[in-house]
């Protein structure tokens, strides 16, 4: 009986240690009261692998439980935090940073007898001084004023006359602009509006990844490199743009996970 006692102590004891260790991609975000706070070092003290904050305040760190995390900024005050089991579970979190206020020790202020009127002010100056400055800044005795310079006269005579060399441009009548008109491969508002479109609808999936990173997509979710603008449109349902928009980018994250693991059976299937 203590054997069996024993060996069951000894086995829930190891599966408690695996379980610890077990390594996560953590996501977080780091803040403040004001937004998001951007180039953050965030250092794991256990592993001593550390990364910084991207410009939307998000980082990916590798921690298991009981890892210790120091998050610092130049402009705000150090934080430690301990990742606990449900840090862990969740793979997410936010962390809020308190800014740092820079006391002064002490000041030296010096009266300088100014009233703020400048013509007041000059004529408090010493006259010695005054004159002094004069001299040194308004010194002309070794200028000759009764040479006179000709270079200025013979560079403007020199300069080439202006032409318009426009092939389309004529006086009294915009050539250019009655051409424009009457050309049929101009493009229209309505044109110009389907492009903007069309490259928003470019410009997003980019910066998701960017944020997001590619070791997210492709090494986490195994979503092939190919299919990931697939991917994407794949969970569009789910108003990922939408939600990209208000910034929520923690529902974007769970989003991706609950769809990744349908989205490669169907590829499965395929």
């Amino acid at each position: 009986m203590i054997k069996k006692l024993l060996l069951f102590f000894t086995l829930f004891l190891s599966f408690s240690i695996l379980s610890q260790n077990k390594k996560v991609l953590l996501f977080g975000k780091i803040v403040d009261s004001v937004g998001v706070v951007k180039n953050a070092n965030v250092v794991n003290l256990k592993t001593n692998q550390g990364t910084f904050s991207s410009d939307s305040g998000g980082f990916h760190i590798s921690v298991s439980e009981g890892d210790s995390l120091q998050i610092s900024s130049v402009q705000h005050i150090t934080l430690k935090l301990v990742i606990n089991k449900k840090i862990v579970e969740d793979k997410t979190i936010i962390i809020n940073l308190i800014s740092n206020v820079y006391v002064l020790d002490e000041f030296d202020l010096r009266k300088h007898n100014l009233s703020g009127n400048l013509g007041v002010d000059v004529n408090d100056i010493p006259k010695e001084k005054k004159d002094s400055l004069l001299r040194v800044n308004m010194d002309f005795s070794n200028v000759d004023f009764s040479v006179v310079d000709q270079r200025i006269d013979e560079n403007i005579r020199a300069m080439p006359k202006v032409v318009n060399t426009v092939s389309n441009t004529y006086q009294g009548i915009n050539a250019g602009k009655i051409i424009g008109k009457l050309n049929p491969f101009k493009k229209s508002n309505k044109s110009t509006n389907i492009n903007e479109a069309f490259n928003q609808k470019k410009v997003i999936p980019l910066k998701i990844l960017s944020e997001l990173g590619e070791d997210f997509f492709f090494d986490k979710l195994k979503i092939p490199e190919e299919k990931y603008y697939h991917f994407l449109q794949y969970c569009n349902n789910q108003k990922i743009e939408q939600l990209y928009k208000e910034n929520k980018v923690l529902d974007i994250i769970q989003i991706f996970q609950q769809e990744s693991t349908n989205y490669l059976k169907l590829l499965e299937k395929k």
